[in-house]
């Protein structure tokens, strides 16, 4: 048990890569075996990435005289819960934010149903992002975003991004490409790419830095999958390391 939080297995870990079958096990072990509860780690995924976000926000606004925002789009998955926490952890921190939720709000469920819940009793402004009206009505306030965080899909995405997450995608792109100051932080990994392969798909959010938990993903190192992942950032969620150690061996 000693080993499992030696400083050097830690250090470790940033020259791993996982795919997703792999960050599953890691997950799966971490709340079955060693009884750490899922939202404890949706939170420590959150509470990290908010911290690099807020440097990034810093940076980005530190020469305007506006009040820009955060803006935070969320799937209904596991990565949009991360998005949640992130989004209370920001508004704490007096960072102004705005959530796009690109999804029916009842279909949100576990962990991310309860994240989203307290970042309403917050009173985060929450913004329908999941149809063709909704994203054209909503687009001119994620165009006002100094950051914009990508939540939508995570690692376990794999194939063609369908309607209307395509279109949500292309907004994300398409208002940050509007001005060389507005970033695009994605968590875990950019909506859209295959995190075993690192091959883009249909739709594919372009973001210039990715904050990614436990470890990098298998699929960041191939050949074109630093154009949408930007660099990395890895993020500990809390996991004994000696979790990952075990799953690289079994595998």
């Amino acid at each position: 048990m000693c080993a499992d939080n030696d400083p050097m297995m830690r250090d470790e870990l940033d020259n791993i890569a996982l795919t997703r079958e792999q960050a599953r096990r890691v997950d799966r072990i971490a709340i079955e075996d060693y009884g750490i509860p899922g939202i404890v780690l949706m939170e420590n995924a959150g509470r990290g990435a908010a911290q690099i976000i807020r440097k990034r926000f810093k940076s980005a606004t530190a020469a305007s005289r506006a009040k820009p925002c955060v803006a935070i789009v969320c799937g209904r998955g596991n990565n949009g819960g991360d998005g949640f926490v992130i989004a209370r952890h920001l508004a704490n921190a007096r960072i102004p934010v705005d959530l796009f939720l690109a999804c029916d709000p009842t279909r949100l469920s576990g962990d991310a149903a309860v994240n989203c819940e307290i970042a309403a009793k917050l009173d985060i402004t929450l913004r329908l992002f999941n149809t063709p009206q909704h994203i054209n009505i909503s687009a001119p306030r994620l165009a006002k975003a100094a950051v914009i965080v990508d939540a939508v899909l995570g690692t376990g995405f794999a194939g063609t991004v369908r309607p209307p997450l395509d279109l949500v995608i292309q907004a994300i792109n398409q208002r940050a490409a509007t001005s060389a100051k507005r970033k695009i932080i994605a968590i875990d990994v950019p909506s859209g790419l295959d995190c075993n392969t690192g091959r883009p798909s249909n739709a594919t959010v372009r973001a210039d830095k990715t904050v990614t938990f436990v470890a990098a993903k298998v699929g960041f190192r191939q050949p074109g999958a630093s154009d949408y992942t930007g660099k990395v950032h890895v993020v500990d969620i809390g996991a004994p390391p000696g979790i990952v150690q075990s799953v690289l061996t079994a595998t």
